[in-house]
């Protein structure tokens, strides 16, 4: 269709490969989630960027491997923590800021975890506003906790203010739709950005009461179901709002589910924090009402590194020239176009900055793990579990696989062999570093501490 679609992008945390209905869930109620499959795209080979939120998250947002944007370890870490001196460069450009610079309203509700000094928040990487956590809610004051005054409690956002510490987590989600929905209603007449960003279903689980009553899977199910309920409040009052033609809805997750508690990645071998199928492939969807055909199964190679220059390309924004971008314009395999094919001719797995897997087509072929060689070959067409090695049978596939991996090492580097590569760009950093908040004994927290042991 003519002129700038609005966009919303639903990002979930931990949320697996097989945690929906339309995925093959037969313990999750999705409702929701499943219409909206039926609707547009369901894509069965879409991957993150990385098997943990930070990197994973940076990525999307700017188009670029993680590596390429310093966000491949945090001062030795695999994410950001509060209080530390990193995080996204202002240098940096992001959906968002671009969005912006054509006219969009734009609005991130939820999780952010790119660094919480004020350099690095949400508002300063192109959002008019925020509301939400900054990094992940196991990140605050719980039980069992080893440090008495560590971590600080967790703080909720408005903006760069903190509006409420350690906020009762079974809230959190309702209060998140709340606020989606005033941003609907308030920008129905311009072009918007709304990235909303869940808590669930990162550990640990605070699903309102309701769901917890009538979830079949405990409370990761209910977390689940949580999510499935927002989503169709938004689809109700995008509706409402007469804005379904005019909105592309994305719903995706940050990196695989962990695997237990009642977190699935189905047929997907590994987990999060893995470099197998269940740490990167996530579930995606795509919705676009009159121009995303209704009931599509896409099993094109696409990634959320093309978000940006897809979302540039429908809202007629240029791309920044003066840089490296990994993604791709992938409208044409949105919208089933004749013959369209991914442009992705390769995929790359990292471990922080280590180079541990590369796809191409249906292959798939591990180059190490937890900084050991390996060399195994998978076919993900034939073998989605990655069951049985093919290495040896088919030395012709590990070769070209190899040159490029070894490509990717000069571009983007790889710590396991000491290569830095030449197309990395330094994460932002600022001195003398503060949390957000410090706890106090005296403070009418209205949530002391979590009471659940669980940690992500």
């Amino acid at each position: 269709m003519a002129g700038q679609p609005n966009i919303l992008l639903i990002n979930c945390d931990d949320l697996g490969y097989g945690d929906l209905g339309c995925y093959g869930s037969e313990l999750n109620r999705t409702p929701a989630l499943d219409r909206l499959a039926a609707q547009g795209l369901r894509c069965t080979d879409f991957y993150m960027a990385s098997a943990v939120c930070s990197p994973s998250r940076g990525a999307m947002l700017t188009g670029c491997y993680p590596p390429r944007i310093g966000f491949g370890l945090f001062e030795g870490k695999y994410v950001l923590f509060p209080g530390q001196g990193v995080g996204l460069s202002s240098h940096e450009v992001t959906i968002a800021s671009l969005l912006r610079s054509a006219g969009y309203a734009t609005k991130l509700v939820g999780k952010w975890h790119c660094g919480d000094q004020p350099a690095f928040l949400p508002t300063r990487h192109g959002f008019d506003s925020y509301y939400g956590l900054p990094y992940s809610n196991d990140m605050g004051r719980q039980s069992g906790g080893r440090q008495p005054d560590w971590p600080p409690p967790l703080p909720l956002l408005r903006d760069e203010e903190v509006i409420q510490a350690q906020p009762d987590q079974t809230s959190l989600t309702e209060r998140y739709v709340e606020e989606s929905v005033r941003f609907l209603r308030a920008n129905r007449d311009r072009p918007f950005f709304l990235y909303l960003a869940h808590m669930h279903v990162h550990l640990p689980h605070y699903p309102p009461q309701c769901f917890l009553d009538r979830a079949a899977n405990g409370p990761y199910g209910a977390a689940v179901e949580c999510i499935d309920w927002s989503v169709s409040v938004l689809l109700a009052e995008l509706a409402r709002l007469g804005l379904d033609e005019r909105t592309l809805v994305i719903f995706t997750s940050d990196n695989g589910s962990r695997g237990d508690r009642g977190g699935s990645n189905g047929p997907l071998r590994g987990h999060k924090t893995t470099t197998w199928e269940g740490g990167f492939r996530v579930p995606c969807l795509v919705r676009w009402p009159g121009s995303v055909p209704p009931g599509q199964v896409c099993s094109a190679l696409l990634t959320s590194l093309d978000f940006l220059p897809t979302f540039c390309a429908l809202a007629g924004v240029v791309p920044p020239s003066d840089r490296r971008l990994d993604g791709h314009d992938v409208r044409a395999v949105w919208q089933a176009a004749p013959d369209a094919t991914s442009p992705t001719e390769a995929f790359f797995y990292y471990w922080g900055d280590e180079l541990s897997a590369v796809r191409c087509g249906r292959w798939k072929l591990h180059v190490a793990r937890r900084a050991q060689e390996v060399c195994e070959l998978y076919d993900l067409v034939e073998d989605v579990g990655e069951t049985t090695d093919l290495a040896a049978v088919r030395p012709d596939i590990v070769a070209g696989l190899q040159v490029r991996a070894a490509a990717c090492r000069d571009e983007l580097g790889d710590s396991r062999l000491g290569l830095t590569g030449h197309g990395r760009r330094p994460c932002g950093r600022v001195d003398h570093p503060v949390p957000l908040t410090t706890y106090d004994p005296e403070q009418p927290y209205i949530i002391a501490e979590y009471d659940l042991p669980d940690r992500g």
